[in-house]
């Protein structure tokens, strides 16, 4: 294990890789650490960031072993004392490189799909937007456990491309069911998109959220200091039950970043 891995997560990130060797193992050519616990801000409800490449698409069998196995050292986050949320995204490294966009995404693993696949639901390889922005941000601030460096593993991702993608994860927040009991990690997703758009960067859903705060309207600015404030652990958040206003800080940001996308892409 690689000694850089924050203390605090380093018990899960070891399980975590000796479950993706385990099945992975032969055709494995690398694991990435990337995100908040790399960041500095590893907040009461961040997520363990890993993203593995592999040579060559998994048996079925192997694919569903590893879902079924990382449940095991997974928990929802804030559910668990000892366990954090895992989001585990693999990718074979032909459909990555050369880059290309969209991707495609062999599989993934985090705690939104545990009813799934806990119901023997597995989700297929798909074309993914988001590899844009996650190949970016690994490429930027990543730890290899196993194999080079990003910036050496994987090729740079195009502006055109990054932004590209911030309007398609805009698609994704389309109807109240799309964001329907995950409503604080919209919010605080669009405050990084309307961020990357106007800098061209990546930061933590914190920093791009106390960014944007002061550059919203007074009344929008509730919303998103309330989803900050719990995400950083320093309370709950009631954006639920706040659906009304929520609803209308959803539609004025998604309608500000589609002005600023519009002449990017």
């Amino acid at each position: 294990m690689n000694s850089s891995v924050p203390i605090e997560i380093s018990k899960q990130v070891s399980l975590a890789c000796n479950v993706i060797e385990c099945h992975l193992g032969s055709t494995l050519q690398a694991i990435h650490l990337y995100g908040s616990a790399l960041d500095g801000r590893l907040g009461p409800y961040s997520d363990i960031d890993l993203l593995v490449t592999i040579e060559a698409k998994p048996e079925e069998t192997s694919r569903q072993a590893l879902l079924l196995d990382l449940l095991k050292i997974s928990a929802p986050p804030g559910k668990s004392e000892i366990l954090r949320a895992l989001e585990v995204t693999v990718v074979v490294k032909t459909e990555v490189v050369p880059w290309r966009y969209p991707a495609r995404r062999e599989l993934q693993f985090g705690e939104w799909l545990r009813k799934d696949i806990l119901s023997g639901i597995f989700e297929p390889a798909v074309i993914d937007s988001d590899l844009a922005l996650l190949l970016m941000k690994a490429r930027q601030h990543s730890l290899p456990l196993t194999g080079p460096a990003a910036e050496d593993f994987f090729d740079p991702v195009p502006k055109g491309d990054f932004f590209r993608a911030l309007v398609d994860t805009l698609d994704q927040y389309v109807s109240p069911p799309d964001r329907a009991g995950d409503e604080r990690n919209v919010v605080l997703t669009l405050a990084r998109i309307w961020y990357s758009a106007v800098t061209g960067k990546i930061a933590s859903k914190d920093i791009a959220a106390g960014w944007l705060i002061a550059r919203l309207p007074v009344e929008h600015q509730s919303i998103l200091f309330e989803a900050r404030q719990a995400y950083l652990g320093y309370g709950e958040d009631h954006l639920a039950s706040r659906a009304d206003q929520t609803a209308k800080f959803i539609l004025f940001v998604k309608s500000e970043i589609v002005d600023l996308l519009n002449d990017k892409v």
